[in-house]
């Protein structure tokens, strides 16, 4: 059905959705960890290729060379925020005194940031693979070649912000963009796998009118996105708390409005997902992806569920953490490619 080209062009892309997925997962151990400056420089760590194991393989006088790196990166960087018309937020990079402190070595910290940021240079290949292999489409479907280069160019801005959340210290605004720029290389990589697959194989679309299920859909997707935004707020808050507190049992009750409003989020989106999976179970078949997807969707929503009543019943540990960003983006996605399998097909 698929010509060889193109079946390779598939793969490489499914494969590219599967380690951004595990990129976001290693992403959540960092955070969750408090890795995140277990390299305080990058693209390398300690300066050196393979980190260190050990105190005594440190560079010498590192503290004071990577922070002077920092600071030139920084004022950089708020260079060209100030050049978009953010003055405050250029000022507060520039004076905020946090970002020039400096965190001890630990060997576990620093390997666990490591790791991450392996995962992450296997999926600036993948992606770029996926960009080399999309030029089987460029006469065929055009949308594959540019949306598979943009999703390449969006990669490395990303690993440069990845450099910046470094040389700010774990800025929690900056960190809140670096994971939203996440999501959007996902959804591109769907999008185009999406595109790639239903070229050929029209049976995985459907043959009459469902705009109002696939509106329902794009609701559910929508309220998602405003509570994630509403969700790192609440992370933010909690980073905040625990900068200068460490009694985690009162970060949730202190942490106000903001997570009262990401709770009742929670609860429209669990309500749009029950709703829209009986929907799609009363117009398709049960065997159908479209089916498939929307009982994916509500499994997801529901752990997502658990590890919030956990994240709030149990003073917010860790693991909890990690599950609760990784399965939010897991159901992101998993909204996401339902809403385009909701298109009708094209004789």
């Amino acid at each position: 059905m698929f010509p060889a080209a193109e079946k390779r062009f598939i793969k490489i892309n499914r494969l590219s959705i599967l380690v951004l997925f595990l990129v976001i997962l290693a992403g959540g151990v960092v955070r969750s960890t408090g890795s995140g400056m277990g390299c305080p420089d990058w693209p390398k760590c300690f300066n050196r290729i393979i980190p260190p194991t050990d105190i005594a393989q440190l560079p010498a006088d590192y503290e004071t060379h990577f922070i002077e790196g920092r600071v030139k990166k920084n004022e950089r960087f708020a260079k060209v925020i100030d050049a978009l018309g953010w003055k405050d937020l250029a000022y507060k990079i520039r004076t905020d005194e946090s970002i020039r402190s400096h965190e001890e070595f630990n060997v576990a910290k620093t390997w666990t940031e490591y790791i991450n940021r392996l995962v992450g240079v296997v999926a600036g290949f993948c992606l770029l693979f996926t960009a080399i292999f999309s030029f089987t489409y460029i006469r065929s479907k055009k949308t594959i070649f540019i949306w598979s280069v943009v999703n390449l160019f969006v990669v490395v801005f990303q690993a440069w912000l990845g450099s910046i959340v470094v040389s700010t210290n774990l800025t929690p605004w900056v960190i809140t963009i670096h994971m939203l720029l996440a999501i959007v290389i996902v959804c591109i990589s769907i999008y185009t796998y999406f595109i790639a697959t239903s070229l050929r194989d029209k049976s995985i679309l459907i043959n009459h009118t469902a705009q109002s299920v696939q509106f329902i859909a794009f609701l559910s997707i929508a309220l998602l996105v405003v509570q994630v935004v509403i969700g790192t707020g609440v992370r933010e808050e909690i980073d905040h708390l625990g900068s200068i507190d460490t009694i985690r049992s009162t970060y949730i009750a202190r942490a106000g409005q903001v997570f009262d409003i990401h709770r009742w989020l929670a609860y429209g989106s669990l309500i749009f997902n029950v709703g829209l999976f009986f929907i799609i179970r009363t117009r398709f078949s049960g065997l159908s992806i479209q089916a498939r997807y929307a009982l994916i969707s509500l499994i997801l929503v529901g752990i997502q569920m658990l590890s919030g009543i956990v994240l709030y019943r149990f003073d917010v540990p860790a693991f909890a953490q990690t599950t609760h960003l990784v399965v939010g983006c897991l159901l992101f996605g998993a909204q996401f490619y339902l809403m385009l399998l909701l298109g009708k097909a094209k004789r």
